[in-house]
Protein backbone atom coordinates (compact mmCIF):
# COMPACT_ATOMS: atom_id res chain seq x y z
CA UNK A 1 0.00 0.00 0.00
CA UNK A 2 2.83 2.41 0.84
CA UNK A 3 4.46 1.69 -2.52
CA UNK A 4 1.23 2.47 -4.37
CA UNK A 5 0.86 5.83 -2.54
CA UNK A 6 4.45 6.72 -3.40
CA UNK A 7 3.76 6.02 -7.05
CA UNK A 8 0.65 8.16 -6.94
CA UNK A 9 2.58 11.05 -5.41
CA UNK A 10 5.12 10.89 -8.22
CA UNK A 11 2.35 10.61 -10.79
CA UNK A 12 0.43 13.69 -9.73
CA UNK A 13 3.21 16.26 -10.05
CA UNK A 14 1.24 19.33 -11.06
CA UNK A 15 2.60 22.30 -12.96
CA UNK A 16 0.64 25.55 -13.10
CA UNK A 17 2.07 28.22 -15.37
CA UNK A 18 1.40 31.90 -14.81
CA UNK A 19 4.24 33.16 -16.90
CA UNK A 20 7.33 31.67 -15.25
CA UNK A 21 9.05 29.66 -17.99
CA UNK A 22 12.39 29.39 -16.23
CA UNK A 23 11.89 25.69 -15.47
CA UNK A 24 12.23 23.36 -18.41
CA UNK A 25 9.00 21.51 -19.05
CA UNK A 26 9.11 17.75 -18.47
CA UNK A 27 5.71 16.29 -19.34
CA UNK A 28 6.71 12.76 -18.35
CA UNK A 29 7.15 13.86 -14.72
CA UNK A 30 4.45 16.53 -14.56
CA UNK A 31 1.12 14.92 -15.16
CA UNK A 32 -1.00 18.06 -14.97
CA UNK A 33 -0.49 21.25 -16.96
CA UNK A 34 -2.69 24.29 -16.34
CA UNK A 35 -2.05 27.55 -18.14
CA UNK A 36 -3.83 30.69 -19.27
CA UNK A 37 -3.76 31.13 -23.04
CA UNK A 38 -1.66 34.23 -22.54
CA UNK A 39 1.11 32.20 -20.92
CA UNK A 40 0.64 29.00 -22.93
CA UNK A 41 4.11 28.44 -24.34
CA UNK A 42 5.50 26.63 -27.34
CA UNK A 43 7.36 24.37 -24.89
CA UNK A 44 4.03 22.65 -24.21
CA UNK A 45 2.42 22.95 -27.64
CA UNK A 46 5.48 21.51 -29.41
CA UNK A 47 6.50 19.02 -26.72
CA UNK A 48 6.84 15.43 -28.03
CA UNK A 49 5.04 14.04 -24.96
CA UNK A 50 2.04 16.34 -25.35
CA UNK A 51 0.34 13.52 -27.27
CA UNK A 52 -0.05 11.64 -23.96
CA UNK A 53 -2.39 14.29 -22.54
CA UNK A 54 -6.10 14.89 -22.40
CA UNK A 55 -6.54 18.62 -23.15
CA UNK A 56 -9.39 20.97 -22.26
CA UNK A 57 -9.31 24.35 -24.00
CA UNK A 58 -11.72 26.59 -22.10
CA UNK A 59 -12.27 29.63 -24.34
CA UNK A 60 -13.98 32.68 -22.82
CA UNK A 61 -16.46 34.97 -24.57
CA UNK A 62 -16.04 33.68 -28.12
CA UNK A 63 -18.24 32.28 -30.87
CA UNK A 64 -17.62 28.54 -31.46
CA UNK A 65 -14.31 27.94 -33.22
CA UNK A 66 -15.47 24.69 -34.83
CA UNK A 67 -18.53 23.01 -36.27
CA UNK A 68 -21.10 22.03 -33.65
CA UNK A 69 -23.99 19.61 -34.06
CA UNK A 70 -26.67 22.19 -33.31
CA UNK A 71 -26.44 24.75 -36.11
CA UNK A 72 -28.22 27.28 -33.89
CA UNK A 73 -25.31 27.26 -31.45
CA UNK A 74 -23.53 30.32 -32.79
CA UNK A 75 -23.92 32.28 -29.57
CA UNK A 76 -20.91 34.08 -28.19
CA UNK A 77 -19.87 32.79 -24.78
CA UNK A 78 -17.65 30.19 -23.09
CA UNK A 79 -16.77 27.09 -25.12
CA UNK A 80 -14.73 24.03 -24.24
CA UNK A 81 -12.82 21.87 -26.69
CA UNK A 82 -12.04 18.48 -25.14
CA UNK A 83 -9.20 16.77 -27.00
CA UNK A 84 -8.20 13.15 -26.24
CA UNK A 85 -4.59 11.89 -26.29
CA UNK A 86 -2.72 11.33 -29.57
CA UNK A 87 -4.66 14.02 -31.48
CA UNK A 88 -2.08 16.87 -31.38
CA UNK A 89 -4.84 19.44 -31.76
CA UNK A 90 -3.82 22.71 -33.43
CA UNK A 91 -5.01 25.60 -31.23
CA UNK A 92 -4.58 29.21 -32.27
CA UNK A 93 -4.49 31.21 -29.03
CA UNK A 94 -4.13 34.58 -30.79
CA UNK A 95 -6.44 37.22 -29.27
CA UNK A 96 -8.24 34.60 -27.20
CA UNK A 97 -8.87 34.59 -23.47
CA UNK A 98 -9.11 31.34 -21.57
CA UNK A 99 -7.39 28.43 -19.88
CA UNK A 100 -5.83 25.11 -20.87
CA UNK A 101 -6.35 22.23 -18.43
CA UNK A 102 -4.33 19.17 -19.44
CA UNK A 103 -3.71 15.86 -17.68
CA UNK A 104 -1.71 12.80 -18.63
CA UNK A 105 -3.66 9.70 -19.65
CA UNK A 106 -1.76 7.73 -16.99
CA UNK A 107 -3.77 9.57 -14.33
CA UNK A 108 -6.57 7.16 -15.24
CA UNK A 109 -4.46 4.15 -14.22
CA UNK A 110 -5.92 4.28 -10.71
CA UNK A 111 -9.53 4.86 -11.77
CA UNK A 112 -12.11 2.12 -12.14
CA UNK A 113 -12.33 1.00 -15.75
CA UNK A 114 -15.90 2.23 -16.17
CA UNK A 115 -14.87 5.66 -14.88
CA UNK A 116 -11.95 5.77 -17.33
CA UNK A 117 -14.25 4.78 -20.17
CA UNK A 118 -16.66 7.57 -19.23
CA UNK A 119 -13.78 10.04 -19.57
CA UNK A 120 -12.67 8.61 -22.92
CA UNK A 121 -16.27 8.86 -24.15
CA UNK A 122 -16.53 12.47 -22.97
CA UNK A 123 -13.49 13.45 -25.03
CA UNK A 124 -14.59 11.51 -28.14
CA UNK A 125 -18.24 12.52 -28.54
CA UNK A 126 -17.76 14.27 -31.90
CA UNK A 127 -14.97 12.19 -33.44
CA UNK A 128 -11.63 13.99 -33.23
CA UNK A 129 -12.64 15.96 -30.12
CA UNK A 130 -15.68 17.24 -28.21
CA UNK A 131 -17.15 20.74 -28.48
CA UNK A 132 -19.12 21.88 -25.43
CA UNK A 133 -20.92 25.16 -24.64
CA UNK A 134 -20.46 26.34 -21.03
CA UNK A 135 -23.30 28.42 -19.66
CA UNK A 136 -22.82 30.88 -16.78
CA UNK A 137 -24.04 28.52 -14.08
CA UNK A 138 -21.78 25.67 -15.18
CA UNK A 139 -18.87 28.07 -15.65
CA UNK A 140 -19.24 29.27 -12.07
CA UNK A 141 -19.19 25.69 -10.73
CA UNK A 142 -16.23 24.60 -12.86
CA UNK A 143 -14.24 27.71 -11.96
CA UNK A 144 -14.76 26.97 -8.26
CA UNK A 145 -13.50 23.39 -8.68
CA UNK A 146 -10.52 24.49 -10.77
CA UNK A 147 -9.58 27.07 -8.13
CA UNK A 148 -9.69 24.30 -5.50
CA UNK A 149 -7.35 22.14 -7.59
CA UNK A 150 -4.84 24.99 -7.84
CA UNK A 151 -5.15 25.94 -4.16
CA UNK A 152 -4.88 22.37 -2.88
CA UNK A 153 -1.73 21.70 -4.84
CA UNK A 154 -0.16 24.95 -3.67
CA UNK A 155 -0.96 24.24 -0.02
CA UNK A 156 -0.60 20.47 0.15
CA UNK A 157 0.69 18.78 -2.97
CA UNK A 158 0.96 15.41 -1.19
CA UNK A 159 -2.80 15.15 -0.79
CA UNK A 160 -3.00 12.97 -3.87
CA UNK A 161 -6.41 11.49 -3.18
CA UNK A 162 -8.04 14.92 -2.96
CA UNK A 163 -6.34 16.14 -6.15
CA UNK A 164 -7.62 13.14 -8.08
CA UNK A 165 -11.08 13.54 -6.55
CA UNK A 166 -11.23 17.21 -7.55
CA UNK A 167 -10.22 16.38 -11.11
CA UNK A 168 -12.91 13.71 -11.23
CA UNK A 169 -15.48 16.20 -9.86
CA UNK A 170 -14.47 18.67 -12.58
CA UNK A 171 -14.97 16.07 -15.32
CA UNK A 172 -18.20 14.70 -13.83
CA UNK A 173 -19.63 18.23 -13.80
CA UNK A 174 -18.88 18.50 -17.52
CA UNK A 175 -20.43 15.07 -18.15
CA UNK A 176 -23.56 16.03 -16.23
CA UNK A 177 -23.86 19.34 -18.05
CA UNK A 178 -23.33 17.60 -21.40
CA UNK A 179 -26.04 15.09 -20.42
CA UNK A 180 -23.67 12.18 -20.91
CA UNK A 181 -25.09 8.84 -19.81
CA UNK A 182 -22.62 7.28 -17.41
CA UNK A 183 -21.48 3.70 -17.85
CA UNK A 184 -22.34 0.93 -15.42
CA UNK A 185 -19.51 -1.23 -14.04
CA UNK A 186 -20.31 -4.43 -15.91
CA UNK A 187 -18.08 -6.88 -17.76
CA UNK A 188 -18.73 -5.71 -21.31
CA UNK A 189 -17.94 -2.10 -20.40
CA UNK A 190 -14.54 -3.24 -19.18
CA UNK A 191 -14.02 -5.17 -22.40
CA UNK A 192 -14.77 -2.01 -24.40
CA UNK A 193 -12.27 -0.08 -22.30
CA UNK A 194 -9.57 -2.72 -22.89
CA UNK A 195 -10.36 -2.76 -26.60
CA UNK A 196 -9.94 1.03 -26.86
CA UNK A 197 -6.55 0.79 -25.15
CA UNK A 198 -5.50 -2.02 -27.50
CA UNK A 199 -6.67 0.00 -30.48
CA UNK A 200 -4.69 3.06 -29.45
CA UNK A 201 -1.52 1.02 -29.08
CA UNK A 202 -1.83 -1.23 -32.14
CA UNK A 203 -4.01 0.45 -34.79
CA UNK A 204 -1.02 0.97 -37.10
CA UNK A 205 0.60 -2.44 -36.78
CA UNK A 206 -2.51 -4.62 -36.36
CA UNK A 207 -5.42 -4.15 -38.74
CA UNK A 208 -7.00 -7.61 -38.44
CA UNK A 209 -10.11 -8.08 -36.33
CA UNK A 210 -8.87 -11.42 -34.97
CA UNK A 211 -5.90 -9.78 -33.23
CA UNK A 212 -8.13 -7.67 -30.95
CA UNK A 213 -10.62 -10.48 -30.34
CA UNK A 214 -7.89 -12.91 -29.32
CA UNK A 215 -6.34 -10.39 -26.92
CA UNK A 216 -9.70 -10.15 -25.16
CA UNK A 217 -10.34 -13.91 -25.26
CA UNK A 218 -13.43 -13.41 -27.41
CA UNK A 219 -14.53 -14.48 -30.86
CA UNK A 220 -14.49 -11.76 -33.50
CA UNK A 221 -18.26 -12.07 -33.82
CA UNK A 222 -18.80 -11.59 -30.06
CA UNK A 223 -16.46 -8.61 -29.85
CA UNK A 224 -18.22 -6.96 -32.78
CA UNK A 225 -21.57 -7.54 -31.07
CA UNK A 226 -20.34 -5.87 -27.87
CA UNK A 227 -18.82 -2.88 -29.66
CA UNK A 228 -21.89 -2.45 -31.84
CA UNK A 229 -24.13 -2.39 -28.77
CA UNK A 230 -21.93 -0.13 -26.64
CA UNK A 231 -20.37 2.20 -29.23
CA UNK A 232 -22.62 1.71 -32.24
CA UNK A 233 -19.66 0.69 -34.43
CA UNK A 234 -17.78 -2.44 -35.48
CA UNK A 235 -14.07 -3.16 -34.99
CA UNK A 236 -13.34 -2.28 -38.61
CA UNK A 237 -15.21 1.01 -38.37
CA UNK A 238 -13.35 2.03 -35.20
CA UNK A 239 -10.02 0.99 -36.68
CA UNK A 240 -10.65 2.94 -39.89
CA UNK A 241 -11.74 6.02 -37.96
CA UNK A 242 -8.59 5.97 -35.83
CA UNK A 243 -6.38 5.56 -38.91
CA UNK A 244 -8.20 8.43 -40.60
CA UNK A 245 -7.68 10.75 -37.62
CA UNK A 246 -3.95 10.06 -37.65
CA UNK A 247 -3.78 10.41 -41.44
CA UNK A 248 -5.47 13.81 -41.28
CA UNK A 249 -3.09 14.92 -38.56
CA UNK A 250 -0.03 13.87 -40.56
CA UNK A 251 -1.35 15.56 -43.71
CA UNK A 252 -2.09 18.73 -41.77
CA UNK A 253 0.87 19.01 -39.41
CA UNK A 254 3.53 16.82 -41.00
CA UNK A 255 5.98 17.50 -43.82
CA UNK A 256 6.13 13.94 -45.15
CA UNK A 257 4.93 13.17 -48.66
CA UNK A 258 1.95 10.89 -49.30
CA UNK A 259 4.09 7.80 -49.81
CA UNK A 260 5.94 8.36 -46.51
CA UNK A 261 2.67 8.94 -44.65
CA UNK A 262 1.10 5.80 -46.08
CA UNK A 263 4.08 3.68 -44.96
CA UNK A 264 4.11 5.26 -41.49
CA UNK A 265 0.46 4.21 -41.09
CA UNK A 266 1.20 0.61 -42.06
CA UNK A 267 0.02 0.75 -45.67
CA UNK A 268 2.50 -1.07 -47.91
CA UNK A 269 1.07 0.54 -51.03
CA UNK A 270 0.52 4.31 -51.19
CA UNK A 271 -2.20 3.87 -53.83
CA UNK A 272 -4.16 1.70 -51.39
CA UNK A 273 -3.81 4.40 -48.72
CA UNK A 274 -5.08 7.01 -51.21
CA UNK A 275 -8.11 4.86 -52.05
CA UNK A 276 -8.81 4.33 -48.34
CA UNK A 277 -8.56 8.07 -47.62
CA UNK A 278 -10.81 9.06 -50.54
CA UNK A 279 -13.38 6.46 -49.57
CA UNK A 280 -13.52 7.92 -46.06
CA UNK A 281 -13.47 11.63 -46.96
CA UNK A 282 -14.38 11.97 -50.66
CA UNK A 283 -11.02 13.74 -51.08
CA UNK A 284 -7.63 12.43 -52.09
CA UNK A 285 -4.83 12.99 -49.54
CA UNK A 286 -3.39 15.71 -51.80
CA UNK A 287 -6.75 17.45 -52.08
CA UNK A 288 -7.26 17.31 -48.32
CA UNK A 289 -3.82 18.80 -47.62
CA UNK A 290 -4.38 21.60 -50.14
CA UNK A 291 -7.87 22.36 -48.78
CA UNK A 292 -6.63 22.61 -45.19
CA UNK A 293 -3.71 24.86 -46.12
CA UNK A 294 -6.03 27.15 -48.09
CA UNK A 295 -8.40 27.42 -45.12
CA UNK A 296 -5.52 28.36 -42.82
CA UNK A 297 -4.22 31.00 -45.23
CA UNK A 298 -7.70 32.53 -45.45
CA UNK A 299 -8.07 32.56 -41.64
CA UNK A 300 -4.68 33.65 -40.30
Amino acid sequence: MLKRNANLTNLLYLVIYNGDMSTRLNLRKRYFHISTFRHLGEDFLNHPDRKLYFEIYWVNNEAPLHFVEDKKMTVKGDWMYLVPPFRNYHFDKTDKDGTLIAFNKDVLMYEAKESSLNIYNLFNRHGDFTTFFVDQEVSKSLTAILDLIKDEYTENRDNVLLLRTLLKAFLLKIMYSAKQQLINPELNEKRVYHFLLLLENHYISEKKVDFYAEKLNLSSKRLNQILKKKLGKTINQLLQERLLIEAKHLLFAGKENIKEISFSLGFHDSSYFSRFFKKMTNLSPEEFRTTIKNKISLNP
